[in-house]
């Protein structure tokens, strides 16, 4: 739906019904994302690998997103830039206590969201008015990016921010040159006080200025200062360049997922058109760029804190399943979970993180149940690759855990995993089958006694490594 003039966008909607509004193209003179590094060619196959920063952001498989603001003040998801700082005012706010319940629930980074769509700015901006410093939060010297990036770091985890292109408390907002310069110096600020910032987090809302006019981001400009600032953190956004988004915020990511993509498929953040959200569900086995998918989703209703939603905390079940429909689908989970108006987590969400820990143990604790094997794999007949193996006595199988060598790149198409009886007559079962592969591909089926297994593959390219296969009793 298109809002008349005038009005503001409602609170409800999502990051993709407000894209439909009205999107922000490339500056002129667009630069290709391919110049801004979106992973490498393997020299083997010529076909896209990750960088060695892609790699490391994927097997790190959970981050924890922390929407917090005016809005965590006003009870709203998006602020209209005329809040005054003053309400902004957490009474016992402590970024270590964020930072030990994600170590503790098995998160590796966390990302804050140091500017939303309001403008209010959670560090001491010299640029604009509408910061913390404008707050009574520690008497008007306070700095929450400091205080989260020193806790990322005292408990051994990486820091990323999120900084929102659109601003609906800068002046200068819809003047596109003049906001292009305010939002790189705001991205300077953020990219060269707090040191190492591994990833940055871009979404493409445009949204029209106070002039009336909409702003036309330079996002080769911005990427292109990232890239300069921070050469080590990865970039997100619909159109990457290094991480696109998944496509929705239900906390799926598609059952076929290339990392691979075709940089013209999303020309820009937050463009919108046929095809562009089956691109970013699911990827390209042509593409050009090594561009995977981050599955984000709140473990709350809404994105930033509310009391009313205290008891609409999603379940350790669902926290589980969310982890199988992301990292198990060749993506990465990040989970928004909000600080309250004190600056804490919620003591419910505090106990429910842990559980995604135990639900991930419990599913994998029984083992391999081949037992140190290494499937050999062979060609069939068919062309496939295939291997079989035999256990040494029958076993209850439940759980497939297949991975592809993707320092080398993706090639898997299809994959089947059958199972036998102990009896040489017997039957094989699907126990499953699918697409794609990539980092993970996991798959939960009803407990089947198996003495004999078989996995089968079908590739666009040679496999330059062996695709990992664990089975397992869990679940």
């Amino acid at each position: 739906m298109t809002p008349p003039p005038g009005r503001l966008v409602p609170d409800v909607m999502t990051r993709r019904e407000f894209a439909r509004l009205g999107l922000s193209g490339l500056a002129a003179g667009r630069l290709s994302l391919d110049a801004l590094g979106s992973g490498n060619a393997s020299a083997r196959s010529g076909r896209p690998v990750p960088t060695a920063a892609q790699l490391q952001w994927q097997r790190d498989e959970l981050a924890l997103f922390l929407h917090f603001g005016v809005n965590t003040f006003t009870d709203r998801e998006w602020g209209d830039g005329k809040e005054d700082p003053a309400i902004f005012a957490p009474s016992t706010l402590d970024a270590r206590q964020w930072a030990r319940t994600a170590r503790a629930a098995g998160f590796r980074m966390m990302i804050l969201t140091a500017k939303h769509h309001d403008g209010f700015c959670l560090w001491p901006s010299a640029i604009t008015k509408h910061t913390v410093a404008a707050s009574p939060f520690r008497g008007g010297n306070g700095d929450v990016v400091r205080e989260f990036v020193d806790a990322c770091r005292a408990e051994g985890l990486e820091a990323g921010l999120y900084c929102s292109p659109w601003d609906r408390n800068s002046p200068v907002y819809g003047d596109s040159s003049r906001y292009n310069d305010f939002f790189c110096d705001q991205l300077t600020e953020l990219l060269t006080r707090y040191g190492r910032i591994d990833e940055v987090w871009f979404d493409g809302a445009n949204g029209e200025g106070p002039n009336g006019r909409k702003q036309v981001y330079d996002w080769p400009r911005f990427w292109a200062l990232v890239r300069r600032l921070q050469p080590n953190a990865v970039m997100f956004s619909d159109a990457g360049p290094d991480i696109r988004w998944i496509g929705n915020e239900r906390g799926s990511a598609g059952e076929t997922n290339w990392s691979t993509m075709d940089p013209n498929a999303v020309p820009y953040p937050g463009a919108d058109g046929p095809g562009i959200i089956a691109a970013l569900q699911n990827g390209d086995p042509n593409g050009t760029v090594w561009r995977p998918g981050e599955t984000d989703v709140s473990i709350r209703p809404g994105w930033f804190y509310h009391p009313e939603e205290d008891a609409k905390v999603k379940s350790g079940a669902e926290l589980l399943q969310l982890y199988c429909t992301s990292v198990g689908r060749n993506s990465k989970l990040l989970l928004n979970v909000p600080p309250t108006r004190a600056g804490l987590l919620h003591d419910t969400d505090v106990a429910r993180l842990p559980e995604i820990k135990r639900g991930i143990a419990k599913l994998m604790e029984s083992g391999d149940v081949l037992q140190g094997r290494k499937p050999v794999w062979g060609t069939a007949a068919d062309g496939s690759t295939r291997c079989e193996v035999e256990l040494p006595g029958e076993r209850s199988v439940s759980v497939s855990d297949l991975r592809e060598p993707i320092e080398h790149g993706q090639v898997v198409s299809q994959y089947m995993v059958e199972g036998a009886p102990a009896s040489a007559s017997g039957a094989w079962q699907v126990l499953a089958r699918g697409t794609t592969i990539g980092y993970r591909k996991l798959d939960v089926f009803t407990p089947v006694s198996v003495r004999r297994l078989r996995i089968t593959l079908r590739t666009i390219a040679p496999l330059a490594g062996p695709v990992q296969v664990l089975l397992r009793e869990g679940g």
